[in-house]
């Protein structure tokens, strides 16, 4: 197979890397068809390398567009069956309609297509309450996931059943960023990082085409706790600012909170000890500034409160090494935690464990340790790690006493029931 020069040399004149022209494709795909494209990497790769050599379809188009070319000017074979080449001001001007696009109908028009209104977008607001409470009760899940990204591609299918408003179109993109933003959150919390930055790129390019201040934010602020978690405390901070620069947090003191916690979250995963903590403060003093009564989206009223900026800050302190403080926070996430928040109750008990095992508080830390519910301890990737950290640090500190043995048959008994 012989390496496509002509595409090679058209990614070098762009500067586009093969994730990027990926990337590219899927915006492309996006703006053309109304719905999001599969474009990877792989995909790149085959095109350069020869393997394929006649793309079609869906692939042809991205192409085509990212471009501005004939597929025969980047080194391939003509199709066969090609349609005639499109005016490039008509291809301009479909793209510039932006939120406006739908799909194309499958078949001649017998009659005015129905209305698309609020029952529908009820509908996909009610489904994605469900996927919400799934998340605070597991968290993590690969089937989540996949459930909320099921649900976004049924949400942008709905634009090709029916005329509607600029209004209604909109809040379908916005529908369809929120459910692929829950996809996104359920990879970052079971560790799947590369798929949760697929999803990320898909909820961008979707919240962008619903002009939905709120879901921007929050794609953008699980940006930042996603780039935290793989240890790129830049990419974090750089992701949480795009979340801060939004217009809503200077109107809603609730949000500007949110966006200082997580920051502070960023500080502590950097070191940064004093950034960190006035950062918490600040998030603190926006947090009792904020109108308690004000209308939120549904997502925001779920998880955010006094015990969520304690979750954030017992996770900073911790990787500070300030414990006393780590678990002082730890505590009063705890106590203010709602029912429905088990998967942050897991969360918190295992990092307060780990708070009072490092402050040399053994059998304490054991008890809080096998205080974390059994579906949590063994279904929750981050709980998991959490443990099993636990457990090697125990056997460190505490080797061959009755409080780490008994910790560590409890632990095979419970770990050896998944394996």
């Amino acid at each position: 197979m012989a390496v496509n020069a002509a595409l090679k040399q058209k990614m070098l004149d762009l500067g586009l890397t093969q994730d990027e022209l990926a990337a590219q494709m899927n915006l492309a795909l996006l703006a053309i068809t109304g719905r999001p494209g599969d474009v990877s990497a792989r995909t790149v790769r085959n095109l350069l390398s020869g393997a394929t050599q006649r793309p079609i379809g869906r692939t042809c188009k991205a192409l085509e567009e990212v471009f501005g070319c004939p597929l025969r000017d980047l080194g391939f074979k003509e199709r066969s069956t090609a349609a005639p080449p499109e005016d490039p001001v008509k291809r301009r001007q479909f793209i510039t309609a932006g939120t406006a696009l739908a799909l194309a109908s499958a078949g001649p028009v017998l009659a005015a297509p129905r209305r698309i209104g609020t029952s529908e977008i009820e509908r996909l607001q009610r489904r994605f309450a469900d996927i919400v409470a799934s998340d605070h009760r597991y968290g993590g899940q690969l089937g989540i996931e996949q459930k909320a990204a099921a649900l976004s591609e049924e949400a942008l299918a709905l634009q090709s059943t029916g005329a509607a408003s600029q209004r209604i179109r909109s809040q379908v993109y916005a529908s369809a960023a929120a459910f692929r933003s829950s996809a996104m959150w359920a990879a970052i919390d079971g560790r799947r990082s590369k798929d949760a930055i697929g999803h990320m790129q898909v909820a961008q390019q979707l919240a962008e085409m619903s002009g939905d201040p709120f879901i921007k934010f929050r794609i953008w602020s699980h940006a930042g706790t996603l780039y935290r978690h793989m240890g790129r405390a830049g990419d974090a901070a750089a992701a949480n600012d795009v979340a801060r620069g939004l217009s809503i947090t200077r109107t809603d003191p609730m949000f500007a909170s949110l966006g200082l916690a997580r920051h502070a979250a960023i500080h502590g995963a950097a070191g940064d000890h004093q950034a960190s903590r006035r950062a918490f403060d600040q998030a603190q003093d926006a947090m009792l500034r904020a109108d308690g009564g004000a209308q939120r989206p549904m997502w925001m009223n779920a998880f955010y409160d006094q015990a969520e900026l304690d979750s954030l800050a017992l996770s900073a302190y911790l990787a500070l090494g300030d414990f006393a403080r780590a678990e002082f926070h730890g505590h009063r996430c705890l106590a203010g935690l709602r029912p429905h928040m088990q998967r942050s109750k897991a969360i918190a008990t295992a990092r307060v464990a780990r708070a009072q095992l490092e402050q040399g508080d053994v059998e304490p830390a054991v008890a809080s340790a096998m205080s974390v519910p059994t579906d949590q301890a063994v279904r929750h990737p981050r709980v998991v790690g959490m443990l099993r950290t636990f457990s090697g640090r125990l056997n460190v500190m505490a080797q061959n006493t009755a409080i780490a043995q008994t910790w560590n048959q409890y632990a095979h008994e419970t770990w050896r029931s998944v394996a």
